[in-house]
């Protein structure tokens, strides 16, 4: 049993508090947000705030950056000073910023004005003075130990990179507590362990940082302590010393999860999926693949090995130059992603936000975008009845929580968003489905619930392709897993024969 360093509101650690919350709750209508939460940050601490997707985080952050304000009862001080009644602005002043996932950066402007922005800003019109905007920005990010063009457009960056330039305007406002909202979720592992370096330079610096993620391995590698929310009710304040992932994830969920490897695949049948020798200059080349009915085959790589650009050319949108796609022994010609959904294969993108869901439409538009043609009526027009027999059979068969259907799909929390983008495709009825990191931004509690999805689909006779980055995530839930590195297939693992260090050694080697 993992005991919590104060697991009640109001058993405070003795220490120098940057921040101190006691008895915090909040209530919009009939929901209760959160419920007497206690939540407390030392000057310099790296801090995990963890929890299921709707657990009360976001409120939690809000409310401390004033955007809400609690309910009246709370305890909220600064340097042991009252911090009741702040709005967003006077948190600023106080050093409080928050790194939300979006990152709310403007892409058209130069690195230099996103960084330099706030610090520009008064009361009155002025003129901006380019050359002290350059040197700010210049200062900050030498503080931070990196090289960024400072004429760049932002929208030309990386998302590393970018994260980079959002933590750089956070600290030319004088920050002394930064929120980082999944900072990580869209980052390789490799720009994952830059990330963690400058937060470790920020604490060295007497920063504190609030660490959001739901990559567990990466909260207990850096934080010294994790504070748990579940249903918008305190949990408890922990050590990281000692903490597992498998304790924490009970902790948020209060659920136990069997992390077992699947069974050895006996290798009998026919390949779904053949590839040989298939190459495109300067993305990967002779990639030798074979995936059973029935078999789920994890990819996984380090940046820059070429899974996603593969997988695209399996759905149509990057052509080979050389090699063969073989789907149940026929040979395929594709020229566009139409042609690979025709033959039966679905894509579901790592990037659901932009290339995966339409945000702004229905959860029902959403669900049956792929197969409008089989929901025409006889007069050539969309079938209300036929399109919400679909919709509503794909939300009960992926047991996703909806309010209506006819809600954006914006409204739904990342796990739900993904199981719309699987019904999507699902409804399409394909004999191949590849899976791109189908758990960015995904919660712990709903990624065991998509995972068993995959494992039904398998059960089915479905063959899928599984990417990760993160090797758990393939170990744990794929038949074979396949090392691709500077482009090639190097290696090939059976998980139920090897330990999960062999396969990771292998990977960040």
């Amino acid at each position: 049993m993992h005991t919590p360093i104060h697991s009640q509101p109001g058993d405070i650690d003795p220490g120098p508090w940057l921040l101190r919350l006691e008895h915090v709750s909040k209530r919009f209508g009939g929901v209760q947000a959160l419920d007497d939460i206690a939540f407390n940050v030392r000057p310099g601490e790296v801090l995990c705030l963890a929890g299921e997707n709707g657990c009360g985080k976001s409120t939690l952050i809000k409310t401390v950056s004033g955007v809400h304000a609690p309910e009246p009862g709370a305890v909220m001080q600064w340097d042991g000073q009252d911090m009741l009644g702040i709005d967003p602005a006077r948190a600023r002043e106080l050093g409080i910023q928050v790194i939300w996932q979006d990152l709310a950066l403007f892409p058209e402007m130069s690195v230099a004005e996103n960084i330099a922005f706030e610090r520009n800003l008064g009361r009155r019109p002025r003129l901006v003075k380019t050359a002290a905007m350059r040197a700010q920005a210049a200062e900050i990010l030498d503080s931070l130990g990196v090289n960024i063009d400072l004429d760049a457009r932002v929208a030309s960056l990386s998302i590393a990179n970018r994260q980079l330039v959002a933590i750089a305007r956070a600290l030319i406002a004088n920050a002394r507590l930064v929120f980082m909202d999944e900072p990580t979720a869209s980052l390789s592992r490799h720009e994952t362990e830059a990330l963690i370096d400058i937060v470790r330079r920020l604490s060295a610096q007497g920063i504190a940082v609030v660490f959001v993620s739901h990559r567990l391995a990466e909260v207990l590698d850096i934080c010294s302590r994790v504070t748990v929310l579940r249903d918008g009710c305190y949990v408890g304040t922990y050590s990281t010393e000692g903490m597992t992932q498998s304790r924490l994830t009970e902790l948020m969920t209060g659920r136990q999860f069997d992390y077992r490897t699947r069974p050895a695949p006996t290798g009998d049948g026919e390949p779904r999926l053949s590839v040989r020798g298939l190459t495109r200059q300067g993305e990967y080349r002779d990639i030798d693949l074979d995936i059973r009915p029935g078999e789920i085959v994890g990819l996984t790589g380090r940046l820059g090995a070429g899974r996603t650009e593969l997988a695209l050319s399996l759905f149509g949108m990057r052509r080979p130059e050389r090699g063969q796609i073989l789907l149940d022994g026929r040979p395929l010609r594709m020229t566009s992603n139409r042609d690979a959904i025709r033959a039966g294969i679905a894509y579901v993108s790592e990037d659901r936000l932009s290339l995966g869901l339409v945000q702004q439409q229905a959860i029902a538009d959403n669900i049956a975008i792929t197969v409008l043609g089989r929901l025409l009526n006889r007069a050539g027009l969309l079938s209300p009845r036929r399109q919400t027999g679909l919709v509503a059979d794909w939300i009960r068969r992926l047991k996703v929580k909806v309010g209506s259907p006819q809600d954006p799909v914006s409204s739904l929390s990342g796990g739900n968003q993904q199981r719309i983008v699987l019904a999507k495709w699902l409804a399409t009825e394909p004999r191949l489905l590849i899976l791109d990191s189908p758990t960015v931004g995904v919660d712990v509690g709903a990624r065991a619930g998509i995972f068993e999805i995959v494992a039904e689909l398998a059960a089915q006779g479905m063959a899928i392709l599984l990417i990760s980055d993160e090797t758990p995530e393939v170990y744990f839930n794929a038949d074979r897993v396949l090392h691709m590195r500077d482009g090639r297939l190097v290696e090939s693992f059976i998980p139920a024969h090897t330990e999960l260090e062999r396969i990771e050694e292998a990977v960040h080697a």
